[in-house]
């Protein structure tokens, strides 16, 4: 009875499977030979193909101190690519200073006579006999920071020259001796008069606005350079020969002690023009 039941069960066709067939496993490409065993077994690390965009200045700032830029995102390096993170920045331990921009200061602009080294005012034309007189004069108390012994009158030439010879003669010939330049003694400003004051003589670029006369230089510890006292002699003549070198270029004439008898005393700068250059004696 049983071979009869085997057999009819034999008989009978399979009942077809209707479970679905598993989906095959996706093919692991070997991008990386890392983490592979003694065994001989690999790990595969699967990597995208795409290339990565090379970071800015700015992303490589903000993945080494992200605290230092201003965003308010954060960069995070997700091998594919930059993404920003929405968490905001922690505020940075201590104080934080503003950034600001100091102005250049301007040689050229503003001030009197186009400079703010130069201290002074304009005045009214000055008028005087014949051919004496400045057209656009200026009142001048100070130059590069050194004041002059009394408020002097001259044109704008005369006090951007005498602006130079302080900042690029005055104050870095003297430099601390003294505890450095702090005044200039002035002998002569604007006077309309002949050279000199000698008779028939033709008329001084004093009475036009075009000259300066010093007679000292005064220091911060009250000490004095005198021509007349210290011309040749000691370490003070040395500084104020110097100081009458470095006059000659930013003024058109220089005369001195040695120049003749009528400026023992005292320097005369004034800004003539000659063809051959300065005339410096």
């Amino acid at each position: 009875m049983k071979w009869l039941l085997a057999l009819a069960l034999l008989a009978v066709p399979a009942a077809a499977e209707v479970r679905p067939l598993p989906r095959p496993m996706p093919e692991v490409k070997l991008m990386s030979t890392r983490g592979t065993t003694d065994a001989g077994v690999v790990t595969a690390i699967p990597r995208s193909i795409r290339p990565v965009r090379r970071l800015s200045a700015d992303d490589r700032l903000a993945l080494m101190n992200p605290a230092s830029i201003p965003s308010p995102t954060r960069g995070i390096d997700a091998g594919s690519g930059l993404r920003q993170s929405a968490r905001p920045i922690s505020r940075p331990n201590g104080p934080v200073l503003a950034a600001s921009r100091t102005p250049r200061r301007s040689q050229d602009s503003g001030g009197t006579c186009g400079r703010n080294s130069i201290q002074g005012t304009r005045v009214e034309p000055v008028k005087g006999a014949g051919a004496c007189g400045i057209a656009d004069p200026v009142r001048i108390t100070g130059v590069g920071g050194v004041a002059l012994s009394r408020p002097t009158r001259m044109n704008c030439t005369t006090a951007r020259a005498l602006d130079d010879w302080v900042q690029q003669g005055v104050l870095p010939t003297i430099g601390r001796t003294g505890g450095g330049a702090v005044a200039l003694q002035v002998a002569a400003g604007y006077s309309c008069r002949t050279r000199n004051s000698q008779a028939g003589a033709k008329l001084s670029e004093h009475s036009k606005g075009n000259a300066i006369d010093i007679s000292a230089i005064e220091l911060a510890n009250g000490e004095r350079l005198t021509v007349l006292d210290d011309w040749g002699r000691s370490s003070k003549g040395q500084l104020l020969r110097r100081l009458w070198v470095r006059a000659c270029g930013p003024f058109g004439t220089v005369l001195g002690p040695e120049s003749d008898r009528f400026h023992r005393d005292h320097f005369h700068f004034d800004v003539a023009s000659y063809r051959s250059g300065p005339y410096c004696r």
